[in-house]
Order: structure tokens, then C-alpha cells, then sequence
């Protein structure tokens, strides 16, 4: 099974944004429209999920000159900035398996495969959503179903200036620090585990990755 992968580079947040809910929109309404990865990064921006609590954000969103998005996701507020990796699935679980939780699962085990490659053991706690080392969380993730096709995704935290997340607790969760993969390993760029990531991608979802111009992405102004 085909999925067509997109890696554009840095692009801000509202234009990945944008063509998320383009791609997922076309997928709603022709289902046989193949499935589509976005491998990518994103200049520094807070995104806050659907009912996340104020209480998580450490500045005045009003007054801040920070880049802020409310958006459809499930999670609390989270931080993109150069240096994470960020994956964007539009999937249509259909052909996989129509149940969130397993999808959950998934994008988590292609996170802890990825790690491996490095013999860095990474793990799941129960009861939440993401991926962590040690008791650092490296990696979010945050997702939107719509008639069983979706958005939004994963963050992995690979060589980012980590300064931004003092500005909230992310996540919501505030006994858990966050922290990327320079810590264990300090020479780890983005360009170095891409390749790792995809070929996990494509392994946990069994699906054969073709790759595309970013230019022939078509999104909505």
C-alpha cells in the first residue's frame, strides 16, 4: 500500500495547517485518495489542542509575541521550533484498523523503533500518550479523526533549542521534564534520523513510502 511522503523542510505552522486540512478534507470526500505523510519542521509556535487549560501557559497569550495556534488536536499545549521533527499522517484507518487507541499505539512504537536504532530504550507510561527516555518525555503526540481519516501527529525532540518550553508546561504534564535527544547522543541532527523514522514509519504501518514534491501539495488559502 502506497503513501505518498512530503518533506518540505521548515514551513511555518499555519501553512502545514492548512494543508492538513486540505489533504483530509479530499480524503473525506474521495476515500480512495492514497495516504500521505509530512515529514517536516516548523519555526518556533505553540499549538493548543481542543479545551486545553490556560493554566499551562506561562505568558499572556494577548500581549505575547509569540506564535500561538488554537487548534483542532486532542493534548494541551505543546512547542515546535527548528531541530524537532514533526509528522503529519493523514491516514484513512480503514485500512488499518478503526480504533484511536491502536493508532495511538502505533505512532508511539514507530517513535520507540526509531530510538532503538540508537540502543536508546525508550518506553510508554500508562495512562498517558508519548514517548519517553529515562523519565524525559522526547516525544508528543497529538491527533484529530475525522470519518476515520486523520491529522496532526507526532513531535520528536532531536536537537532543538529546548529554551521555548519554559514558557509552559508541556503537555500538561508537570512532574514529567522534557528533553531531546541531544542528550544522549550529542551530535544527532534531524537530516541523520529522518531516514530511521521513515523506514520505522513504513515497517509499523506496512505501507511503501513514495516520495513527492512538497510544491504539488495543494491546500486551501
Amino acid at each position: 500500500m502506497n503513501c505518498l511522503l512530503y518533506s518540505p523542510g521548515l514551513i511555518p505552522y499555519h501553512i502545514a495547517h492548512q494543508w492538513q486540512r486540505s489533504l483530509v478534507s479530499q480524503r473525506i470526500h474521495d476515500p480512495e485518495l492514497e495516504d500521505v505523510l509530512i515529514l517536516l519542521q516548523h519555526p518556533p509556535v505553540y499549538t493548543l489542542g481542543q479545551g486545553a487549560d490556560p493554566k499551562f501557559i506561562k505568558f499572556d497569550i494577548d500581549k505575547s509575541t509569540h506564535d500561538v495556534h488554537h487548534i483542532e488536536r486532542g493534548g494541551e499545549v505543546t512547542y515546535h521550533c527548528p531541530g524537532q521533527l514533526v509528522a503529519y499522517p493523514i491516514l484513512n484507518l480503514r485500512r488499518y484498523c478503526q480504533d484511536l487507541h491502536w493508532y495511538l499505539r502505533q505512532l508511539e512504537e514507530v517513535l520507540i523503533q526509531t530510538l532503538a536504532h540508537y540502543h536508546l530504550k525508550a518506553e510508554r507510561i500508562a495512562g498517558l500518550t508519548g514517548v519517553w527516555l529515562e523519565g524525559y518525555k522526547v516525544a508528543a503526540i497529538g491527533i484529530k479523526v475525522s470519518k476515520w481519516i486523520t491529522m496532526h501527529g507526532f513531535s520528536l525532540n532531536v536537537c532543538p533549542d529546548m529554551t521555548g518550553f519554559v514558557n509552559i508546561v508541556p503537555c500538561g504534564i508537570s512532574d514529567k521534564p522534557v528533553n531531546s535527544l541531544t542528550h544522549w547522543i550529542p551530535s544527532i541532527t534531524c537530516e541523520e534520523i529522518s531516514p530511521v523514522l521513515l523506514s520505522c514509519f513504513t515497517d509499523v504501518f506496512g505501507v511503501k513510502l513514495v516520495k513527492r514534491q512538497y510544491h504539488e501539495l495543494i491546500y486551501t488559502e
